[in-house]
């Protein structure tokens, strides 16, 4: 967040729009910035979201599988618990509606400007006003929030011959589901948080699958499950019952900290269980050679999945190294 000293205030451009606060991006970081203002007492911000809904990654990216590797009763705003959550690990369509409801209940929308995509911000020193460039305006004001979702926006691999690749191309980000894979050979660039969940899911279906591996990943087993109904009994009619699961979530998280900058020796035990998935999961001793890293667990993102190595076990699914 860039802020301005409130000493000096100019007037506005002729032609820009002016607000206290100005806040780009309608994802988490946006809405819940923009909710705390709205409790605060403070209505004079403006929303800019370059698409027509809210919703940023969560909008974005719709690919089969897609869906959040941290605790739903954690993955949500402390001021607005979810008690309707499916499963302990959100399927990203209930993120996206949570995320438009949030926007609703908490008066948002009439403070967002859609259809505005930044082309540029620049702090006007002598007026002391952030001056924004959009497709549809300038907006100014004395603070700015750039809630920008930088997995929301695809990045494609440098690739020789990628722009005149005959075949289907698309990003994660950006699936294609209106074409059909069934049968088809497709060929996946990456192991990271999102293929790991679409491999499996579009594994079964196509006719031959390619996967291209730089460096493989930990993988820890997934502990997802449908949140039972007295559960969410629970969470709805008992004070406080959801906001002491968060806490013991958010608790539990934490300690991983004190093995990533004080006690490297902790991680350990984590190699330790994301092996015992591997090797319960592979059964071919060259392929999991391929899948076995070979740096400390937390040097890259933990992985978590149940089908991820199931998939790649399968004779219609090809590893590159």
């Amino acid at each position: 967040m860039a802020t301005a000293s409130p000493t000096r205030t100019a007037a506005p451009a002729a032609d820009a729009t002016s607000a206290r606060v100005v806040i780009v991006g309608t994802g988490f970081a946006g809405l819940g910035m923009a909710a705390r203002l709205k409790r605060a007492g403070m209505d004079d911000f403006v929303i800019l979201e370059r698409a027509d809904d809210v919703g940023g990654t969560w909008r974005d990216n719709t690919y089969p599988g897609c869906a959040c590797d941290v605790p739903s009763v954690l993955y949500s705003f402390s001021l607005a618990p979810n008690p309707e959550w499916s499963n302990t690990y959100s399927p990203q369509p209930e993120i996206w509606a949570y995320l438009r409801k949030v926007a609703q209940d908490e008066g948002l929308l009439p403070h967002i400007r859609f259809g505005r995509t930044v082309e540029g911000a620049r702090w006007d020193d002598e007026r002391r006003t952030w001056v924004v460039e959009t497709t549809q305006g300038t907006y100014e004001g004395q603070v700015l929030v750039a809630g920008l979702g930088p997995l929301s926006e695809p990045s494609v691999p440098d690739i020789d011959g990628i722009d005149t690749f005959a075949g289907t191309l698309f990003h994660s980000a950006r699936w294609d589901h209106d074409h059909d894979l069934a049968g088809e050979r497709v060929a996946v660039i990456g192991t990271g948080a999102s293929a790991i969940q679409f491999v499996p899911a579009i594994q079964p279906e196509v006719g031959k699958l390619t996967l291209f591996q730089r460096t493989p990943a930990w993988v820890m087993h997934r502990t997802a499950r449908p949140i039972k109904p007295l559960e969410r009994f629970a969470f709805r009619h008992i004070p406080g019952a959801q906001r002491l699961s968060r806490a013991v979530v958010y608790a539990l998280r934490e300690l991983t900290a004190v093995g990533f900058t004080r006690r490297p020796a902790i991680l350990k035990r984590g190699e330790k269980l994301a092996r015992a998935h591997l090797e319960a999961q592979v059964a071919d001793p060259e392929l999991r050679a391929k899948l076995t890293p070979s740096y400390t667990l937390g040097c890259k993102r933990v992985l978590l999945s149940n089908d991820y190595y199931p998939a790649l076990s399968s004779t219609r699914l090809q590893p590159r190294v």
